[in-house]
Formats: structure tokens, sequence, C-alpha cells
């Protein structure tokens, strides 16, 4: 698996993996009717790099990585990670992750957080656990699932 930074090209194939994962509504606090538009705008933003997983010349998955916070936290990275449905149970995610943990160190990062991993999300929160990251926080009902109902989000944190 090819990991790779996005380039304008990709944006049907991104659009293809961002547009159902927001709609379903299920793991991102986005707008479940966010437009193509705004979501490749909010993916791809500036303040942000954005990367392609890609197999046999299909994009499997994309994730961004950005300071945390501005100033005094913009050692700390933040990341989102989505993949395509049909590549669920691939190793994507976990490729995903790796890379960017090891970008992260490269571009100088001393620890990685992610601020909102709806608990709901099992596979994820395993995984995370697995590559490292800890469970600082949970906020109680933070997140409106559209089917759960109010769960709980998740902090979880890595210093690099």
């Amino acid at each position: 698996m090819l990991i790779r930074p996005a380039r304008a090209e990709d944006q049907t194939s991104l659009w293809s993996i961002l547009g159902p994962t927001i709609r379903a509504g299920e793991t991102y606090a986005l707008p479940r009717d966010m437009g193509e538009a705004a979501a490749l705008a909010y993916w791809l933003g500036a303040d942000r790099e954005t990367f392609v997983a890609e197999a046999g010349g299909e994009i499997l998955g994309t994730y961004y990585i950005r300071p945390n916070q501005a100033g005094g936290g913009a050692h700390v990275a933040n990341c989102g990670y989505m993949t395509a449905a049909a590549a669920t149970g691939r190793g994507v995610a976990r490729a995903m992750c790796a890379h960017s943990l090891e970008h992260a160190r490269a571009r100088g990062y001393r620890a990685m957080q992610f601020n909102c991993v709806v608990s709901t999300n099992e596979r994820a929160v395993r995984l995370w656990q697995a590559m490292g990251f800890e469970i600082l926080a949970r906020l109680p009902g933070a997140f409106r699932h559209p089917t759960a109902g109010e769960v709980d989000a998740l902090v979880m944190f890595q210093a690099l």
C-alpha cells in the first residue's frame, strides 16, 4: 500500500470516501448535510497536510495531519482518518496511522492527540490503543450519534 500526499486530481476519490462517512454521521462531528465543496475544503484545508492510501491505483483511505492547537499547542499533532467502506478490515487505517505517526515525528511534533473519538466506533478505539494511544478523557454524551443517541467522545493521546 502506498501512502502519498493528496493531489487535486484525487478529489473525486476523496469525496467518494468523505461523503458516505459524513452522511452516516457516526464518527465525525461534521454536519451530515455537508456538501462536497465544503467537505473537500475542510479535508484539504491550508492548515493541514492531507494524504491518501492507495493500492492498485485505487484510493482506499485518506488522512490529514495538522497542529492540534495554534501557538503554544502547535507541537501536538491532530489527525483525522477515513477509510473507504469497501476497504474496511484491510489494514488501511493501521497503515495510515503508522504513516501519520512517522510523519508527525519527522515534522517535529512531540505528541499526537485525537480530540473526539466516538466511543461507539469500537474498531477505531481498539486500533488507536493498539497503536499506542491512551484514553485520557471520556466526555459524557459529547457526540450525538444518529442511532445510539448521545454517546461519549474520547480524547486519546500519544507522546512521540
